[in-house]
């Protein structure tokens, strides 16, 4: 069935790849730039003899640019300049190829899965594509995995067992290498068909893909990880590209103790990462994260931990806030204390009284009068706030 099915489909990867590929220039890459990858994602799952899902996906560098609506069998173009520079009959082409090529994989995997060794539930996950640089075409790939270890791969022109895989492996590799027509058409399509796409895709998305957005970096402490440690956490944000460098750092030393979470993506494209490390909150001082992205021009970002002087800043806040809402209390209870005081005895005047204590009459808005409990809490605050500090200072 799967022969017949890639067969079938291997008119439309010839009628795709025509001799206008030899035509097709590449955007200008300079020679000492890393290679830049365009690859298919595939990840089937099969939790028995008759039920299976697929999830695929397009991707150039790090960056997804194709999915797969496996209701509706067609591409979705994650971008405008995601169709490159392919015609709507070559992309319709390579969509019924796909199309043909998950169906017949589902049912092949299926009907070999006793032969294979595979055991239900399984999960199979292939990775193709091609690989540029400096504007030409540098190589091709196709790997497959089982259960997310390493199980085959396309090398020349032949399939091979991974290293481990096992007989399992051997097997599928022996019963792929008897289909010529699949290892010719596997051919056509990573170093034929892959390779004019991605010099498209590189040209059509120039514009975007060499977008510079600068990063913002913050710091913050994260949950205590123990008694008398602390969690230093450098969050950096809103930078394009994605590649970036992140480390936390003791003058130039790097700190071993780092840990890089994923880079995660914003909804306009941009990226954020969460770096952190663990250290022993006398140990904190001195500490710094540094930032390094494209779009800097080789002027890091250091951010350096505050350690006392972030608690000190935390503290101020907190007590700041306590504070207003204390005398805002205070002072509601004064002009409702002060009002009925009026209604009782409105010829009466005390240091109590809305006239206040040195008799010149009604306060106003300009002029701040405090009833002798004001006064006290106020200084009963202030005494504790000194406290505080002296003790986070050591004093």
């Amino acid at each position: 069935m799967l022969l017949l099915l890639l067969l079938f489909s291997e008119g439309l990867v010839q009628r795709g790849a025509s001799a206008k590929a030899s035509q097709v220039p590449g955007p200008p890459r300079a020679a000492a730039e890393e290679p830049i990858s365009f690859r298919v994602l595939q990840t089937s799952s099969f939790a028995n003899s008759s039920w299976a899902s697929l999830h695929g996906s397009g991707w150039l560098g790090e960056l997804q640019t194709h999915g797969w609506d496996s209701v509706l069998g067609t591409i979705v173009f994650l971008w405008p300049w995601a169709q490159g520079n392919f015609s709507t009959q070559e992309l319709k082409n390579l969509q019924n190829l796909f199309m043909l090529y998950f169906h017949g994989f589902t049912i092949e995997v299926q009907a070999f899965a006793h032969e294979f060794q595979f055991e239900y539930p399984f999960e199979l996950q292939v990775s193709a594509g091609c690989t540029e640089q400096a504007g030409k075409a540098s190589g091709s790939f196709l790997n497959g995995a089982y259960q997310g270890s390493d199980f085959l791969s396309f090398q020349g022109n032949s399939w091979k067992p991974s290293p481990g895989a096992g007989s399992p492996a051997q097997k599928a590799c022996e019963v792929l290498n008897n289909y010529l027509d699949i290892k010719e058409i596997v051919q056509t399509l990573l170093r034929g068909t892959c390779p004019r796409f991605l010099a498209g895709i590189l040209q059509a998305g120039k514009s975007e893909l060499e977008r510079q957005v600068k990063p913002e970096a913050w710091l913050s402490a994260g949950r205590p990880p123990g008694p008398g440690r602390l969690l230093l956490v450098c969050h950096v944000s809103g930078f394009h590209p994605k590649p970036v460098w992140v480390m936390w750092m003791r003058g130039e030393q790097e700190q071993r103790g780092t840990r890089r979470g994923d880079v995660l993506p914003h909804a306009d494209g941009t990226w954020y990462l969460r770096v952190t490390l663990d250290v022993a909150a006398r140990e904190a001082a001195g500490l710094s994260c540094r930032v390094r992205h494209s779009s800097l021009g080789g002027q890091d970002i250091v951010l350096h931990w505050g350690g006392g002087n972030s608690a000190v800043l935390t503290l101020l806040c907190l007590v700041a806030a306590v504070s207003l809402l204390v005398l805002l209390a205070g002072h509601f209870c004064s002009r409702k204390h002060s009002s009925n005081r009026k209604a009782l005895a409105p010829a009466a005047s005390s240091p109590d009284s809305p006239t206040g204590a040195d008799g010149q009459g009604p306060r106003t808005p300009g002029r701040q009068v405090y009833t002798p409990q004001e006064s006290w809490i106020k200084n009963r605050f202030l005494k504790k706030w000194k406290t505080s500090l002296n003790q986070l200072w050591g004093r």
